[in-house]
């Protein structure tokens, strides 16, 4: 008797995805079936219209099916039991509602929806994550918190809320599909695939995607590491070098001596240079009004913030913007 298949999967590809993080996504399955010797899993690709869509990096990939055929599939022998979008740049203001209501009727329908990348944009867009968690890449944490306030989103690898699967993109998108294949079967065919690509674990949803701040930045004062990290966690409403002073044991002075010398500018500074680096995130990744990214950011005025972003970075926010929507329409 030939052998059931585990899971159908659906990947839909929207225009500019992230390659990388959908053939690591991908790969494990091709993997897990090569391994069992039999058709474990299934899957198709998808767009909307049926045409072939392009990556970020420019490679073209064919699909199977359309958003049309899609539908036509929801109550047969072919319909999936998972559907995975494939998101990458630019998918900030994606709204096709067409493609919303199919992403909720499968929901409805028992089938679990997954997002790769900066899909989750898609998903909050579909209903699918309100008072949910879900992982996205961290640079585009800021700016999907601002849009989607009453979804719980971490920067984690990925993230499993009932039947949604939302991850980081990159590798992240390894470790999940590697879990759920562990779910459907045993820690053993997960160590073999782990071998065969040659990585030594499955990462837990909760391990941090950036480089630690030491690696990260080179720093190896562990008073300037704590006084970094609350800044970082305090964006908004920025604290004072009193308020910061007071909270590791240290004098304003022996603060600035210390930034100085591993940072190479002022505390102030460098606390200026974070805050903007969000509002440049905020300002590519959203479409929120300029003095609400200035808000956002702990700026008292718009005034004020334009001018610390043009001493910056050399333009305007206005500037930034619509540079980026030059390129994301050329």
């Amino acid at each position: 008797m030939k052998p059931t298949p585990k899971r159908s999967i659906v990947f839909f590809l929207i225009d500019d995805f992230t390659m990388m993080a959908f053939a690591t996504a991908l790969e494990p399955l091709r993997a897990a079936n090569r391994m069992l010797g039999y058709e474990a899993y299934r899957w198709r690709l998808a767009s909307a219209r049926g045409a072939s869509v392009k990556a970020s990096n420019g490679v073209e990939c064919t699909v199977d099916t359309s958003l049309e055929q899609e539908r036509r599939l929801m109550t047969g022998s072919d319909r999936p039991t998972m559907v995975v979008v494939c998101g990458g740049v630019g998918i900030e203001n994606f709204d096709n509602k067409t493609v919303l209501a199919w992403l909720r009727e499968e929901y409805n329908r028992g089938v679990a929806i997954g997002g790769l990348c900066t899909a989750a944009h898609v998903l909050a867009r579909a209903g699918l994550l309100a008072n949910r968690r879900c992982a996205i890449h961290w640079e585009n944490l800021p700016g999907f918190q601002e849009m989607f306030p009453k979804v719980n989103v971490f920067a984690d690898l990925f993230e499993v809320d009932a039947n949604v699967y939302t991850c980081a993109g990159g590798t992240a998108s390894l470790d999940m599909m590697l879990k759920l294949i562990g779910e459907d079967f045993d820690d053993t065919l997960v160590n073999r695939i782990c071998e065969q690509f040659l990585t030594d674990r499955v990462r837990s949803p909760t391990d941090r995607q950036r480089l630690p701040l030491r690696a990260r930045l080179g720093v190896q004062n562990s008073k300037v590491l704590t006084i970094i990290e609350l800044m970082e966690a305090n964006l908004t409403e920025p604290l004072s070098l009193v308020q910061i002073a007071d909270h590791v044991g240290l004098s304003r002075r022996q603060i600035e001596r210390l930034f100085r010398q591993e940072m190479g500018r002022s505390p102030a500074r460098y606390y200026l240079e974070i805050r903007l680096d969000r509002a440049r995130h905020l300002l590519l990744q959203s479409s929120l009004p300029v003095v609400e990214v200035a808000v956002a950011c702990g700026f008292v005025s718009a005034s004020h913030f334009s001018k610390c972003y043009r001493e910056l970075y050399a333009r305007s926010p206005q500037q930034e913007r619509a540079e980026r929507k030059q390129l994301t329409a050329a």
